[in-house]
C-alpha cells in the first residue's frame, strides 16, 4: 500500500472530535480539491503486516483511515486485519467509491471538483457527512441526493482559506446557516485550532 502518514493524534473533526487516534494517511486522490491541506503524491510503500506493527506501538485501539481518497486502496480484507488485532475502524472518504463494507466509522466529505458534484457510491452508507462550507455553498443542494434512503449525521465544516479575514467570515455565515438550519451540526477542524497533527 501507498502511506503518506501514519501519526498518532486526536481526531479533530466530526462525531468522534476529541477521540485518540492513530491515523493511516494513504497517498493518491481522483479529486483535485483547491482547498486541500494534503500532500498526498509522496509515499513509502508499506504492507499490511508492516502498517499493523507502525500503528499497535500506540496505546488506541481507533484508526482513521483518511487520505487522500482511502477507497482507491483499503479493501474489506484489510478491515478484516484490522479488526482482528483489535482495532475499531473509520474512514474519511470523498464518497465516489464503495467503502469497505465492514467499517465501524465512514465519514462522507462530498467535494466539488471541475464542477462535478460527488455522490455516495457503494452499499456502506455513511454514518456522518460532513460538507466543507464557504461563500459558494449550497449544503441542502450537495445533501439531499446522498440521503434519500438513510439519514446520517450531517455537518457543515468551514472551508479553511489561508486567510484569517476569510476564514472568520466563512465561520460566521456557517453558523449562521446552522441557526437558520438546524439539521445541521457544526464541524471545527479542532486540531488546527489546538495546533496538532
Amino acid at each position: 500500500m501507498k502511506i503518506n502518514n501514519i501519526f498518532y493524534s486526536l481526531q479533530g473533526e466530526g462525531r468522534n472530535t476529541g477521540r485518540a487516534a492513530v491515523f493511516i494517511r494513504f497517498a493518491g486522490c481522483n479529486l483535485k480539491c483547491p482547498f486541500c491541506d494534503t500532500e498526498f503524491d509522496t509515499y513509502r510503500e508499506m504492507t499490511a503486516e508492516e502498517i499493523i506493527a507502525a500503528i499497535s506501538r500506540y496505546p488506541a485501539r481507533f484508526v482513521v483511515l483518511t487520505g487522500g481518497e482511502p477507497t482507491l486502496q483499503v479493501d474489506e480484507a484489510f478491515v478484516n486485519l484490522l479488526h482482528q488485532h483489535g482495532f475499531e475502524v473509520a474512514m474519511e472518504s470523498n464518497g465516489t467509491r464503495p467503502a469497505p463494507r465492514n467499517l465501524d466509522w465512514l465519514t462522507v466529505s462530498p467535494k466539488m471538483s471541475g464542477g462535478e458534484r460527488t455522490e455516495v457510491r457503494g452499499e456502506r452508507l455513511p454514518d456522518e457527512i460532513k460538507v466543507i462550507f464557504d461563500e459558494h455553498t449550497r449544503p441542502e443542494s450537495i445533501l439531499l441526493p446522498l440521503i434519500s434512503h438513510h439519514s446520517p449525521l450531517i455537518y457543515l465544516q468551514p472551508c479553511d482559506t489561508g486567510n484569517d479575514d476569510r476564514n472568520k467570515a466563512i465561520t460566521q455565515a456557517c453558523v449562521q446557516y446552522i441557526k437558520e438550519h438546524p439539521q445541521w451540526r457544526l464541524s471545527l477542524q479542532t486540531h488546527k485550532l489546538i495546533d496538532i497533527e
